[in-house]
């Protein structure tokens, strides 16, 4: 006699709940938002997919945020990359970033068609740095040259945690950013030859630490000692 397949159905007090989680997601309260993504994380339900996606564009608080990213790797990739990645075409900026920072957590590197130059390049720091992360993440082998050549036009760029951000993931490329390194090395912008000199500073001794890196660059930038030293 063939096991008969049971169809789980559901109730009205389940619809109930999921209504009251919804809403809870829009709570005016950061705390309430923040149990109400846990919550969703905890028993992920596909039904709370497009709303997390939804959230993550306009959500105010990091921790909710980062709670957010992580009820969305709960659920299916199948299910989150596509409307993630559909969010990458979007005017907001935030919206962008953390579709960006989710994908990277996901690691689903059939993402990796949509981490276009333009996000690499974007105007936003926090969209382009999220975005250098992703890439790092999901470049598939023998295309890191290609995207080390991209983030090395950004060198020099923005503040110190930019370019933190920006040499932590060319570092993550391993070797093939020497090349690009080494002609950023001459190039007439003092800022990215002095970015480019700590990038490869810090390739080379992990251990040295960001500042004291570029702190050297500087001195290596005026004295043009860059190939003479280690």
């Amino acid at each position: 006699m063939a096991e008969e397949v049971v169809v789980p159905m559901t109730t009205p007090e389940d619809d109930t709940n999921t209504l009251r989680a919804l809403q809870a997601l829009e709570s005016s309260s950061s705390s309430v938002r923040l149990q109400a993504v846990l919550a969703v994380g905890t028993t992920p339900d596909p039904r709370f997919v497009d709303k997390l996606v939804e959230r993550c564009a306009i959500e105010p608080d990091f921790y909710v945020r980062d709670m957010l990213t992580w009820a969305l790797t709960r659920h299916s990739s199948s299910m989150t990359v596509p409307k993630l990645i559909d969010e990458l075409r979007s005017e907001r900026a935030q919206a962008r970033s953390q579709a960006l920072h989710t994908l990277s957590k996901i690691g689903d590197r059939q993402a990796w068609p949509a981490i276009t130059r333009a996000l690499l390049t974007d105007a936003d720091d926090e969209v382009a740095r999220s975005a250098w992360r992703a890439a790092v993440v999901l470049v598939p082998e023998g295309e890191e040259s290609e995207l080390a050549g991209v983030l090395a036009t950004q060198l020099g760029r923005g503040e110190r945690e930019t370019q933190l951000s920006l040499s932590r993931a060319l570092i993550a490329l391993g070797k093939v950013i020497t090349p690009p390194l080494d002609a950023a090395m001459t190039n007439r912008d003092p800022r990215v030859r002095q970015h480019a000199i700590a990038t490869e500073r810090l390739l080379r001794n992990p251990d040295a630490g960001f500042e004291f890196a570029i702190e050297e660059a500087k001195r290596v930038a005026v004295l043009g000692t860059a190939g003479q030293e280690g």
